[in-house]
């Protein structure tokens, strides 16, 4: 359905405009903090109506320059990028409250607060794109404020790990525009709806089996999927923790969102093969991060392994054929943006009362910060999917459609690692708060209310979507929908 005020282009355009705006105000901290708050609640309440547009009116597209698809540049709002856009925002929104306190001045006169809202442009470009070569375009967007944001404060080891980060990158992105241009040479069209129907009309031969492949390269890259995580925990360990948290919760979802939307739109008369591999590679992926998860006692390298076995649980529920785990998917895609972002700022406060992100050198936080310690159990729980906490309602969903499906041995895999997350996150618990105290750096009262108060409203709001599922299935089920059947999203963009 074509809407007429353009609304999918103003999450956007939002972000873009002021990150172009805070360019010339780099000296000005305090300006730069309420323009980008702004910004980010402005784009929350366009969003939220954009939902709405969606669940009542249909897939919203625009094709710009008033050509019609597939001539044009399309950009498609439906149920699961509306979503997808809502809560980047979200955390993002959450980041920026936190890094007031937890980033410091010099970094924040180094273009900080730009480059977050250029990353979001980017990050919601690419949720919304309906062109196969703008993602790729919105990616290098993304790419690039990352770029700025791995190495702000030039510490060696950013410094350090930067250089693989950038090299991974250049090299997906490389193959990136390879594929894109070998997809073209056989459909003719760059248009993701018509490349569905074309491929359709052809029915797949084996040039395209290759493509999706290579698609899961490109993307497996950027997602950390099996074998090709190995640059993202030294990557991500590297910056402070806000932008761990935008890395941790974002960017590799971008990947894993393309993942889905490539493999339920382009790649579906072959599944027997491009799905059976998709669905192998998921499940290493979550071993892998289980093993890693495991291995070892500092707080940031814990949680982001348990960033690559939710990415396994993501791509194994987008890999069965059936709409129940693709909802499922969707559900516990969202929960992991929103929970990961929680912990990764709670995991923030932990290292910034005690000093350290070494779980041996921390003990007896209980006596002192009680409510940390709760917050945090809340936060882990919901993490290992314990009901009725965010985690339970989409890996539920999962499991439903992994055993519908007759995928007993995957299925079995995403429920013991459920118990591997639990166990990897409740040792953090019990080393950082039970146990002997030990002395601490501490931080003033105002430092710490300012760090806790972000990561305890983000928390609830974990909470609140897995008590309140029963109010957030209808639009992950839209959402499910459409990967579930392509012809929903292809109708919409090509028979306005």
């Amino acid at each position: 359905m074509k809407t007429m005020i353009n609304l999918p282009l103003f999450p956007i355009i939002i972000p873009f405009f002021f990150a172009m705006l805070l360019l010339f105000m780099p000296k000005k901290v305090k300006a730069q903090r309420v323009l980008t708050t702004i910004a980010l609640l402005l784009n929350i309440l366009v969003v939220s109506y954009l939902i709405s547009v969606v669940k009542s009116e249909g897939i919203q597209s625009v094709t710009l320059g008033s050509w019609p698809a597939p001539f044009g540049i399309t950009m498609v709002s439906d149920m699961l990028s509306a979503l997808l856009v809502l809560s980047s925002t979200i955390i993002t929104l959450f980041v920026v409250l936190y890094s007031f306190r937890a980033i410091g001045e010099d970094r924040e006169r180094f273009y900080y607060y730009p480059a977050i809202l250029f990353m979001l442009t980017g990050v919601n470009g690419a949720f919304t794109t309906g062109d196969i070569f703008n993602m790729f375009v919105f990616f290098e967007v993304l790419l690039m404020s990352s770029y700025v944001l791995i190495v702000l404060g030039g510490e060696k080891v950013q410094l350090r790990e930067s250089i693989k980060y950038l090299l991974v990158n250049v090299i997906s992105s490389a193959i990136f525009v390879i594929t894109v241009a070998m997809l073209y040479s056989v459909v003719g069209t760059l248009n993701m709806a018509d490349i569905s129907m074309k491929i359709g009309e052809i029915g797949q031969p084996g040039i395209i089996t290759v493509i999706a492949i290579l698609f899961l390269v490109v993307f497996g890259l950027k997602g950390a999927i099996f074998p090709l995580y190995f640059w993202l925990p030294g990557s991500y360990a590297a910056p402070p923790i806000p932008v761990l948290t935008l890395f941790g919760a974002l960017l590799t979802k971008v990947g894993v969102y393309a993942i889905m939307r490539t493999y339920n739109l382009f790649f579906i008369f072959d599944k027997g093969y491009t799905h059976e591999i998709l669905m192998i590679v998921a499940l290493l992926t979550i071993v892998a991060g289980c093993i890693g998860a495991l291995a070892y006692f500092d707080l940031k390298q814990i949680i982001i392994y348990n960033i690559i076995i939710a990415v396994g649980v993501i791509l194994f529920g987008a890999s069965l054929s059936n709409e129940t785990a693709m909802t499922g998917s969707v559900f516990y895609l969202i929960h992991d943006i929103l929970i990961k972002g929680a912990l990764f700022l709670l995991i923030g406060v932990i290292a910034a009362v005690t000093g350290t992100t070494n779980l041996r050198k921390m003990g007896g936080l209980m006596k002192t910060h009680p409510a940390l310690g709760w917050m945090y159990l809340v936060a882990a729980f919901g993490l290992a999917g314990i009901p009725p906490l965010s985690g339970f309602a989409g890996k539920l969903l999962i499991v439903q459609g992994g055993f519908a499906e007759g995928e007993l041995l995957g299925t079995i895999v995403i429920l013991a690692s459920s118990l591997v997350v639990l166990l990897s996150v409740i040792r953090i618990f019990i080393y950082a708060f039970w146990g002997e105290e030990k002395p601490v750096q501490g931080v003033g009262k105002s430092t710490y209310r300012q760090l806790f108060t972000p990561a305890v409203i983000l928390t609830c709001i974990t909470i609140l979507y897995g008590v309140g599922a029963e109010f957030i299935v209808p639009f992950m089920q839209d959402a499910g929908q459409v990967l579930h059947q392509p012809s929903i999203y292809t109708d919409a963009v090509l028979k306005e």
